[in-house]
Order: C-alpha cells, then structure tokens, then sequence
C-alpha cells in the first residue's frame, strides 16, 4: 500500500507542476485547449471559457495544451507570455513543499504565525539549495541516481503508513522535480526560458529548439532506461 501512496504523490507533484504552467498561462491570456488530470482516455470533461477540462483514465500527473495549432503559431505569441508560462511549473513545484512543511510543523511543534509561514519557507529554501549543491557530484559520478522505480521503492519504505513522512516524501519530490526542471536542458522548463531569452538576442535561435529538444529527448530517455536497468538490479540483489 506504502508503494502505491508512494506513486501517486509522484503523480500529484507532476499534477501540481502542470497547474502552475496552466495558472501562469492564463495570467497572461494564453489560449489553453485542455487541462488534463491523469493520462489516457478521457472519463470526464467540462468546457468552461475556451479550455476543457478533463479527468483521464490513468490517474498519474497530467499536461497542459495550448490552443495552438502548430510550433509556428506557438513561436509567435510574445516571449514573456512563453516564459511565464514555462516557470509557472516549477513555481507550483515549490509552493507545494512549503504548504506541506507548514503543516507539518503545526502539527508536530505548535501553531504559531512562524511555523506555518516563514518557517517551512525556510525550511524548503534549504532543502532546495542541499539539492542543488550535490548536483555536481551526480554528474560527476560520485552521486547516487534512482529512476521511478528505485522512488517509489525508496518512498514506500519513507511513508510507512505515516501522514507527516507523505507529506516529507511529496516535499522532497516535488522540490527535486523543480530543481529538475530548472536545468537548462531545452525540453524542460529552464532550457526553454534560456531559449527563449536567445531570441531576444536573435531570431535565428528559434531553429535551434527542435533539434536540440530532441537531442534532450534521446538524452533523458537513454538516463531513464539506465537508471530503471540500476534499480530493478539493485531490488533484485
């Protein structure tokens, strides 16, 4: 069971991330055809303004879809409008942590103004720059990598059926899925910002997105098989 919580808190922390890209969007007027809780075939549906909205079958993240009916209409709306839109994810991404770290602390120190605002902001801002600081010894090799395999297992021996480690673990996730997105690799979100700030510099940028989003594409792929490969070896060890 700890397993199975442990999967759909990655699954909210994706949902998350993906409703700040949809809030952000909306702050600047960007058209959004569907906003998707889960994967899949769809279940349910309500149009509300010009964005459907929609529950799929596989209830793990979800995804924002612009009105845009091709990359070329996508690269004309303003650069700030696609900026804002692209840190909007990572933004949710460290919101969530600090709400969960806030209840945390009311609940095992005491209510108080600090403990439920400055405190887990504190607390989360911390956490964020320990992960940062040991990003240099993951691609240097000196890191440990685990895959969704290796998370879910690790986060189903963290929960154990307590209320405070999910909200640890869902804090930890969601913190490193923002320091994720933030590298500068095209097809996440840091990697578009830097992109779209060079076509301020020059247009001609615009023809790198592609091939340099799927050069990041083969890449995180070919990580994802690896490190999968490492932990299903470490489980079956």
């Amino acid at each position: 069971m700890s397993y199975l919580l442990a999967l759909l808190i990655i699954g909210l922390t994706i949902l998350i991330h993906e409703f700040g890209h949809l809030v952000f969007a909306k702050m600047v007027k960007m058209p959004i055809n569907i906003f998707s809780v889960g994967f899949g075939p769809k279940l349910l549906s309500k149009t509300i303004g010009e964005t459907e909205y929609r529950i799929s079958l596989i209830p793990l993240g979800g995804y924002v879809m612009p009105a845009i009916d091709n990359e070329e209409d996508f690269f004309k709306l303003p650069v700030y409008k696609r900026i804002i839109m692209s840190i909007g994810g990572p933004i949710a991404s460290i919101i969530l942590p600090v709400f969960c770290l806030s209840v945390i602390n009311i609940f095992t120190v005491d209510f108080s103004l600090w403990n439920l605002t400055l405190k887990p902001i504190l607390q989360a801002g911390q956490l964020f720059i320990g992960m940062a600081a040991s990003l240099p010894q993951i691609f240097s090799g000196q890191g440990e990598v685990a895959g969704i395999v290796g998370i879910v297992s690790q986060g189903g021996q963290i929960i154990e059926g307590s209320i405070f480690n999910s909200l640890k673990f869902t804090a930890l996730i969601s913190l490193n899925f923002a320091l994720l997105n933030l590298l500068p690799l095209p097809i996440l979100d840091g990697g578009k910002v830097l992109l779209y700030l060079m076509e301020k510099v020059s247009v001609k940028f615009k023809k790198l997105h592609y091939p340099l989003a799927l050069a990041s594409w083969v890449l995180i792929i070919g990580l994802m098989v690896y490190v999968t490969y490492l932990d299903v070896a470490k489980l079956i060890a």
